[in-house]
This record gives C-alpha cells, sequence and structure tokens, in this order.
C-alpha cells in the first residue's frame, strides 16, 4: 500500500517541547506487534511469563544495569504488552561499557538518552533476543510507537503504581485485551 499523508499520518503523543532526559518518573506502555499474546498468560489473576517474557523481563532489567541514571519502579509485562515507571536520576550520564581488552566493566561518561532512545534501546535488545531464541532474525516485534506519561506528583505515582500491581488480575477488563472494543491509549500500530 503507498504512502498517503492524509491516512498514513502519525500523530505524536509526546509533550511538545520537553526535554525527556529531565529527571523524573515516565509511566510508559509498550505493546507487540498486532497485540499477540506472546509473553505469556494470566492464571488466576497472576501473569505467567512464556520463555518470550522472560527475555522482556530480563531486556527490561537490562535497561537499569546498562545505564546507572535509569531506575525501574513498578513494571509488569501483560500477555501482549508491559507497563513500567522508569525513573531518570542526578542528570549525570554514564553507561556501563566493556573494555575492548579483558572482561572487565567501566563505567564511560555518555550523554543522557532521553525516554525515547532509553525505550529504542530496550525494544532493540528485546526483540533481537526474541529473534534468537525463536529463529526469527530480522522480525519485527514491538509496534512502532509507545504510550508514555511524565508522573507529576506523589498521588499519580502511587495510582499509576497501583494500576500497574492490579493489571494482571483485571486482564479481562484490560483495553489492551485482545478482545477488547478499544484501546484506552490510542496506541498505534
Amino acid at each position: 500500500m503507498p504512502y498517503d499523508p492524509y491516512k498514513h499520518h502519525r500523530r505524536s503523543i509526546r509533550l511538545k517541547g520537553y526535554d525527556y532526559t529531565t529527571s523524573g518518573i515516565y509511566f510508559v506502555t509498550i505493546c507487540v506487534q498486532g497485540r499477540h499474546c506472546l509473553l505469556g498468560e494470566i492464571v488466576k489473576g497472576e501473569m505467567v511469563l512464556s520463555p518470550v517474557g522472560q527475555v522482556v523481563a530480563d531486556a527490561w532489567c537490562w535497561l537499569a544495569e546498562q545505564y546507572n541514571y535509569v531506575m525501574l519502579g513498578a513494571w509488569t509485562i501483560m500477555p501482549n504488552h508491559m507497563h513500567g515507571l522508569l525513573m531518570l536520576v542526578d542528570g549525570k550520564g554514564s553507561s556501563r561499557t566493556a573494555l575492548t581488552s579483558g572482561n572487565a566493566e567501566s563505567i564511560v561518561p555518555a550523554k543522557v538518552k532521553p525516554l525515547g532512545q532509553l525505550i529504542g534501546a530496550f525494544k532493540t535488545v528485546s526483540t533481537k533476543a526474541i529473534n534468537e531464541l525463536q529463529e526469527t532474525p530480522g522480525n519485527r516485534f514491538w509496534q512502532r510507537n509507545y504510550y508514555e506519561h511524565i508522573i507529576r506528583n506523589e498521588r499519580e505515582h502511587r495510582a499509576i503504581e497501583q494500576y500497574i500491581y492490579n493489571n494482571p488480575a483485571t486482564w479481562s477488563e484490560d483495553k489492551l485485551h485482545p478482545d477488547a472494543p478499544s484501546n484506552r491509549f490510542n496506541l498505534e500500530e
């Protein structure tokens, strides 16, 4: 299908003019391509990860291991998406990089990556590992976009944290459930 700018335009959900390297807490939702339930299943209100879901969990944790200015808050993996609180702290960027001689690691000064680049790194690392696991080189795993919300106060933080913790128990009502009639977050395919 040829590109039609009137049909195929993408509206950014990012806050115009906001610096996404700013220290703060960000709520993100990332969906599997086509919202296929590949990450596991809900059993008696609890999420049971598939091998692919475990790869996603490991890749999410990798973000905080890779970048010392990233901390993870509450997060959960659902059958076809994940929610997480990602915190950027202190503004002093560096990353853990292997030295070229030997296996030792060192802290190398680096520019703080904005939220979108961090999510991009997560998607790249997880997709590569999933494709290796499934022997499907080059396959796309995640939807192109993601939902984000800047946490503005403690009340909002607590409410979103509770939403994340309760998400597996409320899966049948989740707007990202494959049988849901609409999409609460208006995520683009």
